[in-house]
């Protein structure tokens, strides 16, 4: 138990030391956040948007300024979370691989990795919660901040898939960036007008949009569709365990790793015809 113990916490250390040297993500949860919420309280005229709730089928009125910061800061904790672990995976996919080769137990990795994105998604979560309070107050600012943590995991998840299966950073970054715009922007009452389609409810945070939009404006709690948005976690952190695992696959098995290039095996010299081991 004790050496299950430390192997975990020696990964999860590595881990969370990756996520502090990332100035990519830290200086957008710094100052991202809270100058997009303040901007669109400031900016978003405060008249109301009318639309119905998926969820309850009530008719709501927010201004729409405040469902504007809810809406983005849902964008921007997905993006900067999804960043985050697509960052960490994609730089640190040579590290683990020669760890896993060496011995390492990939579940103490993963779990490492699970550690790191639920302790990012919660401070995340939080700071975005306490941004918004500061300019008005939600009803209920707890299901608000669950709201948030769960999108945050769940492309906290997807972006430990791009990590794993895209070869190049700036794929991985348009991938992130193009399925949250999608992903968000559909189900924004703002630009939307609460569309009625049945297809938003296949969207990656439509279970998140639905719990922190009543979390803001009413007082009913939707535990349904916070485990709606787990499942959607649930889903993602599957396919990024199986894209981990066959990233650091043993490499033994596909090729051998020392062997000579083809110029310098032209240039050995050829064996003599009637040469046995023994002459050697």
């Amino acid at each position: 138990m004790r050496r299950h113990l430390r192997l975990f916490v020696t990964a999860a250390r590595f881990d969370l030391i990756e996520h502090a040297r990332n100035r990519l993500a830290t200086v957008p949860v710094a100052l991202f956040i809270p100058s997009w919420i303040s901007l669109a309280h400031a900016v978003i005229p405060s008249r109301t948007v009318a639309f119905r709730l998926r969820a309850t089928g009530r008719l709501l009125e927010p201004a729409g300024n405040q469902i504007t910061q809810i809406t983005g800061a849902l964008n921007a904790v997905t993006l900067i979370t999804g960043f985050m672990m697509f960052t960490v995976t994609f730089n640190g996919g040579r590290f683990d691989r020669r760890l896993a080769m060496a011995g390492y137990p990939r579940i103490h990795l993963v779990l490492a990795k699970t550690t790191s994105l639920t302790l990012a998604s919660g401070t995340i979560a939080a700071y975005a919660t306490a941004v918004i309070c500061a300019t008005w107050s939600p009803r209920q600012p707890v299901q608000l901040a669950a709201a948030l943590f769960c999108g945050a995991m769940t492309y906290g998840a997807l972006g430990v898939v791009f990590g794993s299966l895209l070869r190049r950073e700036v794929e991985g970054m348009f991938a992130l960036v193009m399925t949250s715009l999608v992903d968000v922007g559909l189900q924004s009452p703002l630009a939307s007008g609460g569309t009625k389609s049945a297809a938003v409810q296949l969207l990656p945070t439509y279970g998140t949009m639905q719990a922190a939009t009543a979390a803001g404006f009413t007082h009913t709690s939707l535990p349904g569709d916070l485990g709606v948005q787990l499942l959607w976690f649930a889903g993602a952190a599957l396919l990024g365990l199986l894209a981990f695992c066959r990233r650091t696959r043993n490499a033994l098995t596909t090729r051998p790793p020392f062997r000579l290039p083809w110029p310098l095996r032209q240039r050995q010299p050829a064996r003599p015809a009637g040469a046995t081991s023994a002459s050697r």
